[in-house]
């Protein structure tokens, strides 16, 4: 039983009947999008993947690749010197209005696409050619595999894209872009036209929220604080005009784009990905706001929750012999939140014979548990009961409260480690 999944898909089956939101038609090819694909994927630090729904769906990267280019930009430039030609302020204004700074022409941010013009234009190369090829390789590491392009949504935006190539003509003639506006524009259509999945941007988020280095793959991609100072102009910029209320709601580091994806990262937790073609009117995705809301409240994600200092979370999985009887016993302290709930998971996953068997959990030293991270335990042990298994559980949290709605525990409880170890080792039925 997977409860993080299980979690996934009834979101996603609760929100696939949102009608609202309308698919972006001003790049014609991408009018052409099935508003009812919807498809949700998770990863987490450990480079666990979650799905539900269609999430292995090829669509265009659009300005969800923002993120990941102000990355590159970074390591290559360093903070200091990018700063003096793309800045770090929300602009309240939509993601392709004219925000410029005043007598420099710098932009606003790097989330708006004044701001991502000129971060792909400072990407270090000998020519285009060589730096479509740097952002394609740096897109291919976040995803950890290759990524391509799709030439009918490329050729289609670069046939319409002459409020983009306005901009960075705008920023040349102030000063603010030095390279050639036509082949930075053409390099930025190339750079959203990149073909993912709901499943590679999760990965990539995962990226970022584990400072850089993929969490699938163990290959360092950008420098840690390259990754920190990514994720802060996320927090602050990457859902546009959206962007206030989105960090009051949900508190998470996101980037979204038109295509209907959007990216959300948990530092030193998860990445979370949503692909939704309908978009609000700040041309966010409608479904994946609603998923991401819904995730944060359920397992307290919001960046500004107090999640105190744990422990590590499974001090001990091993197996018992008590009366003659083999005992897998997992113990845990601290705070259950998602990270530490997955591992517990896991080590309860791999001492679980294949077999009924006989299981105790002991809780006594888990000071919290999160609603959403008791609902996914709880319903594990529920699990195991009903497979054959002997399950007792040593706590003082009243876990059996979060059991699945409509049925009692169906596992014994105990005030002490010890009273589960004898009941456990007792006769069935004892």
């Amino acid at each position: 039983m997977d409860p993080v999944t299980d979690a996934l898909e009834e979101i996603h089956h609760r929100l696939g009947a949102l009608r609202e939101g309308r698919v972006a038609d001003y790049i014609p090819q991408l009018a052409h999008a099935d508003p009812d694909a919807f498809g949700i994927a998770l990863v987490s630090m450990g480079g666990n993947t979650y799905r539900a729904g269609p999430a292995d769906t090829p669509f265009t990267i659009q300005s969800v690749s923002k993120p990941f280019v102000y990355a590159l930009a970074l390591g290559d430039l360093g903070p200091a010197e990018l700063l003096r030609h793309v800045g770090v302020e929300p602009s309240g204004n939509a993601f392709n209005a004219i925000s410029l700074e005043p007598g420099t022409g710098r932009p606003a941010n790097p989330m708006i696409n004044a701001g991502a013009l000129a971060t792909t234009a400072l990407v270090r190369a000998d020519g285009p050619a060589e730096r479509f090829a740097r952002v394609l390789g740096c897109l291919s590491a976040f995803a950890g595999r290759p990524l391509d392009v799709d030439e009918e949504v490329y050729a289609s935006e670069a046939a319409t894209g002459d409020r983009n190539r306005a901009l960075a003509y705008l920023m040349r003639s102030a000063g603010s872009l030095r390279a050639d506006p036509v082949e930075t524009a053409d390099t930025y259509f190339r750079q959203c036209a990149v073909r993912v999945t709901a499943a590679d941007l999760a990965v990539m988020a995962a990226t970022l929220a584990n400072g850089g280095l993929n969490p699938v793959t163990g290959v360092r991609v950008v420098a840690e604080p390259d990754a920190v100072r990514t994720l802060a102009v996320m927090a602050t910029c990457g859902m546009y005009d959206g962007a206030g209320q989105w960090l009051l709601d949900v508190g998470l580091p996101a980037k979204s784009g038109v295509s209907g994806g959007l990216i959300a990262a948990s530092p030193g937790r998860f990445g979370v990905a949503v692909h939704s073609p309908p978009l609000d009117a700040s041309g966010n995705p409608v479904r994946a706001v609603a998923a991401l809301g819904e995730m944060a409240r359920r397992f307290g994600l919001h960046i500004m929750h107090n999640s105190g200092l744990h422990a590590a979370t499974v001090t001990g999985a091993e197996r018992v012999e008590r009366a003659g009887r083999s005992i897998a016993v997992v113990t845990a302290q601290g705070g259950l939140e998602f990270t530490e709930t997955e591992a517990l998971l896991y080590a309860l996953r791999d001492l679980t014979p294949p077999e009924p068997g006989r299981l105790v959990l002991d809780l006594t030293g888990v000071s919290r548990a999160l609603p959403g991270a008791a609902t996914a335990l709880a319903a594990v042990l529920a699990d195991l009961v009903a497979r054959g298994h002997r399950v007792a559980v040593a706590e003082t949290l009243r876990l059996e409260r979060a059991a699945a709605q409509g049925h009692a525990p169906t596992w014994a409880v105990f005030g002490t480690r010890e009273a589960a170890l004898t009941w456990a080792a007792g006769e069935d039925g004892a």
